[in-house]
């Protein structure tokens, strides 16, 4: 295997809405069960490190800007300053715009996949707080490249894919999710704008097939649906 096996692991309502603001409420349990019952999911799939995109990681990271401490140029394509790490919180941030106040998020090491014109100075700033990045060769990130990099200079085998919708359907949309795994709560959205568990752009009509693995019932009436994933055609 030369890449790690993907499992997009998310929370909705029932009708897909990813937002608990907007969630009817429940008699079965309250967003505290449901979060109780995610991470319990989460920890019980034993994953090497999870990632997000830039805006689910901006309200972990907490960093402020900071000015570089050397003029020399900073490692390109990659700098990895935690390779023994039991767990890394992977992130795309294609432009660097991420700031992190330390080198991990509960524990896990940072692993930030930039586009290939971050300027020098981000990467100074990531380097001198001990955060780990690795530069595409293009400016868009190539997402099965950036896989395989994990893959071999970590080792890692095993990733969550935790949203938002728009980096869960580039990762479905290119191919590269294995499996998908969400816990469905007693709630509904209902809001036309909601935000979705995918946002793919043209969708993904004749690109993958879900085919049921299994259905579990959890606690405070949510249910854990998982599908395997398949590239159609």
């Amino acid at each position: 295997m030369n890449s790690p096996r993907i499992i997009c692991l998310m929370t909705a309502s029932i009708d897909g809405g990813l937002h608990p603001s907007r969630y009817t409420q429940s008699p079965d349990g309250t967003l505290e069960d449901w979060t109780r019952a995610y991470e319990g999911l989460h920890d019980r799939l034993d994953a090497d490190g999870w990632i997000v995109g830039r805006v689910t990681m901006a309200e972990m990271a907490k960093g402020e800007p900071r000015a570089p401490t050397t003029t020399d140029a900073p490692a390109r394509p990659l700098l990895l300053q935690a390779r023994d790490a039991s767990s890394f919180a992977i992130t795309i941030d294609r432009s660097g715009k991420l700031r992190f106040a330390k080198p991990d998020i509960g524990g896990d090491h940072v692993v930030v996949a930039l586009g290939r014109s971050v300027d020098d100075s981000h990467l100074a700033e990531l380097a001198a707080n001990g955060v780990s990045y690795i530069v595409s060769e293009t400016d868009d990130i190539d997402l099965a490249a950036l896989l395989a990099t994990l893959h071999r200079e970590l080792g890692i085998k095993t990733v969550l894919l935790e949203g938002g919708a728009g980096i869960n359907g580039a990762f479905l949309s290119a191919g590269l999710v294995d499996e998908l795994s969400v816990v469905v709560t007693p709630t509904l959205d209902g809001g036309v704008d909601a935000e979705r568990i995918v946002a793919a752009g043209d969708g993904l009509k004749g690109k993958v097939t879900l085919c049921l693995l299994g259905c579990e019932p959890l606690a405070a009436g949510a249910v854990h649906l998982r599908y395997a994933v398949h590239a159609s055609g």
